[in-house]
């Protein structure tokens, strides 16, 4: 029982042997991520099974305007790992409970500006993208019901990021195993059952994410021998709040980026009609499972990173990030092959449409080699956040969206124009896409180089580097 009790306590990353301590925190976090993955695929293939194409249709057009809304999250939870695990690593208690009071604290505010703001801009952003007549309906009911739920999936991912930033990778992923089979059941009875369409699906996403939140409290609050979590730690404190949203902003504001990125090209999108619509997004959700490795391993050198910079083992963090790259590359070469083996049966699980399948499929072809890259990219991107560094994968960022994505599809859609495509091929999107992914690569690569990260640490004490 002992033995079991430690599978879901905080987890030490300053000592052993680097890439066995980055496995076996990384691996959870895989299955996490493919379990969160689940909640969107779910309501993908739910509706367009029980509902139609056009409803998938709409599920994906909702998505940009939803992840916009949602980077303050975003920022909230970066913010909150750096620091968690900077003072974990350092020992720190004080320190540590005061950020965990702070970052709850934060997204109770914003889960209430949200709860406000977000219906109220739903049907005016849907209305500026061109959404189709036939599907803003859908769009607009999906997103006012998960906005009005925003709670549970704000506090579920900010209280998962701290549970990470301690180490404890295995207990954020017991409870969101839970809830996706909520999640997906809910979707049956919702969908299925009592036929409430797209509406059905928020619905049952935002009660499966509402207990798995729960459940991280839970958690957070039994470990009292760890940090302190009481009133005087969750009252608002200038200094830690401004740290946090200083370390977290530069990742939100990436979010924001990569979203109204998304936005804008949605526009673009929604102008080859519906068709390409919902093959765009099959191909996204394939491509959400297909980056989850990629994801899962620059978390894992955020919170690894941090823990060492807080110890000041910068040798750690060194030899780490070498065998972090070797394994997310090893990783997405595997997934690469196997899409082009297997798309078509993965894609068949979203539509029985034989046309749209092998649309789909073209698709994929051309992303499939950026997962390599993207590998490099989320690792190296994960270490300079996990030193404190959010602002230098913010400007690479922002220089891949804004200045390359999207200029490449718009002018390879114009330059593609034709009598049989009056707005240019689709295809200019994913190539647009894949150019992007690689050159952000070669970035990022040049700016770690640099090493300006390895100044960038919250810990200032002195501490000798000791090597293993």
């Amino acid at each position: 029982m002992a033995k079991f009790r430690e599978l879901f306590a905080p987890r030490d990353l300053t000592e052993g042997t680097p890439w066995k301590r980055i496995v076996m925190f990384a691996i959870p976090m895989l299955i996490g991520n493919i379990a969160q993955q689940l909640y969107n695929t779910a309501d993908s293939i739910i509706v367009g099974k029980y509902v139609g194409d056009n409803a998938l249709a709409a599920v994906g057009s909702a998505s940009p305007i939803l992840h916009l809304l949602l980077v303050l999250f975003v920022g909230v939870s970066v913010g909150a790992g750096i620091m968690v695990s900077q003072y974990f690593g350092a020992k720190d208690r004080e320190k540590l409970s005061r950020t965990i009071g702070i970052c709850i604290t934060l997204t109770a505010i914003v889960s209430v500006i949200i709860m406000i703001v977000g219906p109220l801009v739903t049907r005016p952003m849907l209305s500026l993208l061109n959404t189709p007549d036939s599907i803003i309906d859908w769009c607009a009911g999906y997103l006012t019901i998960f906005f009005l739920g925003i709670a549970g999936f704000a506090f579920y991912n900010i209280l998962a990021g701290i549970l990470r930033g301690l180490g404890d990778s295995l207990s954020a992923l017991m409870f969101l195993i839970i809830s996706t089979i909520l999640n997906v059941g809910l979707d049956l009875l919702f969908v299925a059952k009592f036929n409430m369409g797209v509406p059905g699906v928020a619905l049952a996403t935002v009660i499966a994410q509402g207990i798995s939140a729960m459940l991280c409290a839970w958690k957070l609050v039994g470990m009292k021998t760890d940090f302190d979590l009481n009133w005087r730690m969750l009252k608002l404190d200038k200094e830690y709040a401004s740290q946090l949203i200083k370390l977290g902003l530069p990742s939100g504001l990436t979010q924001a980026i990569f979203s109204l990125s998304m936005i804008v090209v949605q526009s673009l999108t929604n102008s080859f009609g519906e068709m390409f619509i919902a093959c765009n997004v099959i191909v996204m959700r394939v491509d959400g499972f297909a980056m989850m490795p990629n994801f899962s391993f620059g978390t894992a050198m955020t919170t690894y990173t941090g823990q060492n910079i807080g110890a000041k083992r910068v040798d750690r963090v060194e030899k780490g990030t070498k065998d972090g790259i070797m394994m997310a590359v090893g990783v997405a070469t595997t997934l690469t092959i196997l899409i082009l083996l297997f798309g078509k049966t993965l894609i068949g699980f979203f539509t029985d449409t034989t046309a749209l399948i092998d649309y789909s499929m073209n698709m994929m072809r051309i992303l499939a080699v950026g997962y390599i890259a993207m590998a490099i990219t989320q690792c190296l991107s994960g270490v300079m956040r996990g030193a404190g560094d959010t602002t230098t994968p913010m400007w690479i960022s922002l220089i891949n969206t804004v200045g390359l994505r999207v200029p490449l599809a718009y002018g390879l859609a114009y330059l593609t124009r034709s009598d049989a495509y009056p707005n240019g091929r689709p295809e200019s999107l994913f190539v647009s896409l894949l150019l992007t992914w690689v050159i952000g690569a070669m970035i990022t690569t040049f700016f770690y180089k640099k090493g300006a990260w390895r100044k960038k640490g919250l810990v200032k004490q002195a501490a000798p580097a000791v090597a293993d």
